[in-house]
């Protein structure tokens, strides 16, 4: 097994959960916030996709497929268009709305294809390969794709913790 094939395997396992929790939900559903402060289903699955787009499209020295693809203007949030959710206020949060469950898993699953044909891609030599200069140390590409992942993952299990608390077995 590669580190191409680690790296397929932990995506392809974010997109499964993002499915998971969001597939059958209504509107009101994934927009449901267990507390003011508290984030939604939309808002966490949004942002996990947000942060990929944003991160790989660095790595790739691209532009964001939410721009890029339109994404930004099927959302039609009321949010500039960089923005990805980090530091959001709960008023923010709550502003991340979607008329349909569908329109948050095609812009995942569009990031994760993307992603998926970035990292067949690589070789071992190209982890090392910096991306990212503002930080002390400077963020290699292999670290860079191990955070995305850690924090998809993160939020991708908020996700389907909220399902489970909307559904309860």
């Amino acid at each position: 097994m590669t580190a191409v094939d680690l790296l397929t395997d932990a995506f392809g396992r974010i997109r499964e959960v993002v499915h998971e929790a969001v597939d059958g939900l209504t509107p009101e559903q994934l927009a449901f916030r267990p507390g003011p402060e508290a984030n939604s289903i939309t808002w966490l699955v949004w942002h996990l996709t947000r942060i990929q787009d944003d991160h790989m499209a660095g790595a790739m020295e691209t532009e964001q497929l939410w721009t890029s693809e339109g994404w930004a203007d099927r959302f039609g949030l009321p949010l500039p268009p960089a923005d990805h959710g980090y530091g959001h206020t709960a008023d923010q949060v709550a502003a991340v709305q979607v008329k349909s469950g569908e329109l948050l898993t095609a812009y995942h699953d569009a990031v994760y294809e993307r992603t998926l044909r970035y990292l067949r891609r690589l070789a071992d030599a190209d982890f090392g390969r910096v991306v990212d200069k503002r930080w002390d140390p400077p963020v290699t590409l292999g670290v860079r794709l191990v955070s995305v992942i850690s924090d998809d993952l993160q939020h991708a299990g908020s996700a389907a913790y909220l399902r489970g608390f909307l559904l309860p077995q």
